[in-house]
């Protein structure tokens, strides 16, 4: 596109904002709101981090690392690898919010599991003001409807949240990669490797995305390197193919993936330089063993005595004897977790599913789908035995439950100290009937189940139904959940508890349940997590001596849990073995069966996998960059943008103003924006504030609310509201915000002058492809005898002193006058002479910000003079 001004009827000329001979007077308190409102209602900040007035949130330290790692690169490609629940989220879109704000990214795309999508869409909007549309199978066709021919639905969105098992499908894939935005995002990027159908399609895809030299690719996973070298090399081919094929113990090869790959341990960010133990509660896990009732335990023996003569008269055959393993884990899992769910895979006589038998046992179900919660049925055949464990089972679902007696040991404590827990089951019958059972023992706490009879939308609603409506009514909440709610749907708001009802076979499960809750975010100091088991279950015992206790001591060993060794014979092996010892069936049975091979080989695995995540977290721990770098450059962007406690004050003020004053509530603030002006009322609705907005005014804000930031939507209106009722002398006229006055005060011993300048600078960007930005700063400057004293937070608190009386209007005209007269040469001089210095600062701290990076561009900054002048005030002595 071509611009030429000599084409335009009126003289192009540089932009000016002239203070007008005839702007409103005012008074102090409403000048103090109106230099408030102009920095908050700045957008395009001059400062090195040009993203930080686009935030809704206060970024931790140790989230603005990877924005250094992905700054230092031409072509960022990053493989995030941070624990659960640090922030990976948040620290992909500080770098997407960022290169946006610079000018480098005007479209992207997020590709994530489906159940992920909604979720990325909250956040986007809510912490980094950006709107994404989801691409789904159900959303892909409406979005394309009515689009010309031409015309993609990736170049008429150009910001989309896509679902990877929507969008791998062949015929999508490619014409995505044609048209796939130079930014991507991806989640749970661990998925997208490995042997299994849906990973190979989700790994061709992105091989494809990657092969584009230009594209930047932000990686995000927990479990980077799960024992699996060939997955995890695959995974870091889509970082740079070269580092698929090289040697981890070659330093220069670790010195070369480290300016790509992050990644910290929870322990790493509350020790040593970071002190970011603020940023997460307390973890305190605890067991509680129970035991069973005489009827309880006569069934479990019957189904394992059962079980165990399957197991010995298995055939020869591989297969075989493998389905009779499955079979009989899959019975012990359903009977340790409820009588309705062992009744459930009793009579489910007739599998269709026997193959996927052994990723159900396992609790790898979710490749493609959610967790499976359904009770899975046996390859048994049905027998007289069998129909007398059904009938046996039928009996025990109607008797008390000791394990269902137990929970309610382990809650009754926690509910009267306040706790909102989260209890976990394996199966759908299982949480059913625990729901059931805690209505009866808690009526008056509000309980409900999530499971995956519900689709993903409505499990978000019936979590979200739960947040209390009034902080001063607040009703105490537990959620019975199965694992379809282990991951995609954040529940650290609402709840700080988490018990594992079940035992989960694989140890990352309980992790994934406890990071629900245990993570970023976290109101509570505390979180506390319960493992219940039965010590007289023989299949409870076996799973905590075979998986559990050994994940244990290596998370105790490297800071992280491990999940199970890929090769699942010999855990099930090991697991078939310990519950026939425990059993008391003799042990030639299992020399005969081979079972003990199992159980060393495992011991063997889980010794590999310990000391390859060892070496891991040798290799790739992240100590090249010190919060100390970072620090500074963020402090000076929050001084000159305003902190959350300088935002909630602003509000305060302006809602004061506006005859609708804050309503305070305990840890939240109420504004009841229905009762202020229709216009803003109006603009607020845009928004989605309607009513009685709920305000936090701490870090992490209340369930059901949104932390007061400079970006929180009612400051922004009201910061912007109440600028235009400067420069408009008809918007908001009631108000009485001028750009000129006049005052006494005690704050100053001189005739001093202050004016509220808005200054505009060109950022030129040194690098490849050479960018001019442009860019704004709002500055408050006081001037004394024809030279400036002091300037930025000095100057405000000068302008926030109260006036000690009213002039009358002839001696405040006078004052104003005088002022105005004496403005063009302060322009010229010393303002002038500011905003240069003013340029020369900036272009330092933009140097230092890529040093600390390593970023071989360079910026300089050119201000742009005259500034605008906002606002000019005198102010005298005392009662001159």
């Amino acid at each position: 596109m071509l611009l030429n001004p000599e084409l335009e009827i009126v003289r192009v000329e540089s932009a000016r904002f002239d203070l007008p001979r005839d702007a409103s007077t005012t008074v102090q308190a409403k000048a103090a709101l109106l230099a408030d409102a102009m920095r908050l209602a700045l957008r395009r900040g001059a400062g090195p981090f040009r993203s930080a007035a686009q935030l809704a949130f206060e970024p931790r330290t140790y989230q603005l690392v990877p924005l250094l790692m992905a700054l230092r690169l031409q072509v960022p490609r990053l493989l995030i690898a941070d624990d659960v629940g640090i922030g990976k989220t948040i620290e992909a879109g500080l770098i997407l919010r960022e290169l946006m704000d610079r000018g480098e990214v005007e479209a992207f795309s997020v590709l994530c599991p489906p159940h992920l999508v909604e979720q990325w869409l909250g956040e986007l909007k809510a912490r980094f003001g950006i709107d994404a549309v989801a691409v789904t199978s159900g959303t892909a066709s409406r979005l394309e409807r009515g689009l010309p021919l031409a015309q993609t639905l990736f170049d008429a969105y150009p910001f989309t949240v896509v679902s990877l098992d929507y969008i791998k499908a062949e015929k999508r894939r490619d014409s995505f990669a044609r048209t796939c935005p130079d930014f991507v995002i991806v989640d749970e990027a661990h998925a997208c490797v490995g042997t299994h159908k849906g990973r190979q399609q989700r790994f061709g895809l992105l091989s494809g995305l990657a092969q584009n030299p230009e594209r930047r690719m932000v990686l995000l996973t927990a479990t980077p390197h799960s024992g699996d070298e060939e997955a995890f090399a695959r995974l870091l081919s889509l970082i740079e193919p070269s580092f698929a094929s090289m040697n981890f113990e070659d330093a220069r090869y670790r010195e070369r993936l480290a300016r790509h790959f992050v990644q910290r341990r929870r322990i790493d960010l509350v020790t040593g330089d970071w002190d970011e133990d603020r940023a997460f509660p307390k973890h305190e896990t605890t067991e509680f063993p129970y035991r069973l009732s005489k009827a309880h335990l006569e069934f479990q023996e019957a189904v394992l005595d059962y079980c165990v003569g399957i197991v010995s008269r298995a055939g020869a055959g591989q297969r075989e004897r493998r389905l009779a393993f499955w079979g009989t884990l899959a019975l012990m899992r359903c009977v340790g977790s409820s009588p309705a769910a062992a009744l459930s895979a009793l009579r489910n006589r007739v599998s269709s599913e026997n193959d996927r038998l052994e990723t159900q046992i396992y609790d790898e179900d979710g490749e493609d789908e959610d967790a499976v919660d359904i009770e899975p049925g046996t390859s048994f055949d049905a027998d007289p035995d069998l129909l007398a464990l059904v009938r046996q089972a039928e009996e025990l679902v109607g008797k008390p439950d000791p394990k269902l007696s137990a929970l309610v040991d382990a809650l009754t404590p926690l509910i009267k100290k306040g706790a909102n827990p989260v209890v976990f089951c394996r199966y759908l019958a299982t949480a059913e009937h625990v729901r059931d059972g805690l209505r009866k023992a808690f009526p008056k706490l509000i309980v409900e189940s999530v499971t995956g009879v519900l689709t993903p939308d409505e499990r978000r609603d019936r979590v979200a139904d739960m947040a209390p409506t009034d902080e001063e009514k607040q009703v105490q909440r537990i959620l019975v959940a199965t694992d379809c709610l282990s991951e995609g749907i954040n529940l650290q708001q609402l709840f700080d508890t988490v018990v594992h009802y079940d035992l989960s076979w694989n140890p990352t499960r309980h992790q994934q349940r406890e990071g629900r809750v245990d993570r970023f975010g976290q109101p509570a100091e505390l979180v506390r997590s319960i493992m219940m088991f039965s010590p007289d279950s023989a299949i409870d015992g076996a799973v905590l001596d075979v998986i559990l206790r050994k994940a244990e001591e290596i998370r105790k060993a490297t800071g992280v849990t491990v999940p199970l060794p890929d090769e699942r014979g010999p855990v099930t092996d090991a697991l078939i073995a310990s519950m026939m010892l425990r059993r008391g069936v003799p042990r030639q049975l299992t020399l005969d069966l081979r079972l003990d091979d199992g159980a060393r080989a495992m011991e063997a695995q889980w010794r590999d996998a310990a000391e390859n995540e060892k070496k891991s977290r040798a290799r790739f721990a992240q100590n090249a960059m010190k919060p100390q770098e970072v620090a500074p450059e963020w402090e000076k962007v929050r001084s000159l943008l305003g902190s959350p406690a300088d935002a909630r004050l602003f509000v305060e003020r302006a809602m004061s103003r506006f005859g609708v004053p804050l309503e305070a509530r305990k840890a939240l603030l109420l504004a009841h924006v229905d009762a202020l002006d229709p216009g803003l009322r109006e603009r607020l609705a845009e928004h989605g504030l309607t009513g009685s907005v709920r305000l936090g005014t701490v870090e992490p804000a209340p369930s059901g609310t949104a932390l007061l930031t400079r970006a929180h939507p009612l400051t922004a209106t009201l910061a912007e509201a109440l600028v235009e009722a400067s420069l408009d002398p008809e918007s908001l006229s009631g108000l009485g915000i001028g750009r000129v006055g006049a005052w006494p005060t005690l704050a100053v011993q001189q005739t001093t002058r202050l004016a509220l300048l808005r200054i505009r600078f060109k950022l030129t960007i040194h690098a490849r492809k050479e960018r001019l930005l442009l860019a704004e700063e709002v500055a408050l400057v006081a001037i004394q005898g024809g030279r400036i004293v002091v300037v930025g937070e000095p100057a405000r608190e000068w302008l926030s002193a109260a006036a000690t009386a009213d002039l009358a209007p002839v001696a405040r005209d006078r004052f104003i006058a005088k002022a105005k007269e004496d403005l063009p040469s302060l322009l010229e001089g010393p303002i002038a002479e500011f905003v240069q210095s003013r340029a020369q600062e900036l272009m330092q701290d933009h140097a230092r910000l890529r040093a600390a990076s390593g970023s071989a561009s360079r910026v300089t900054v050119e201000a742009v003079l005259p500034p605008d002048v906002i606002g000019l005030f005198a102010l005298m002595p005392g009662e001159a």
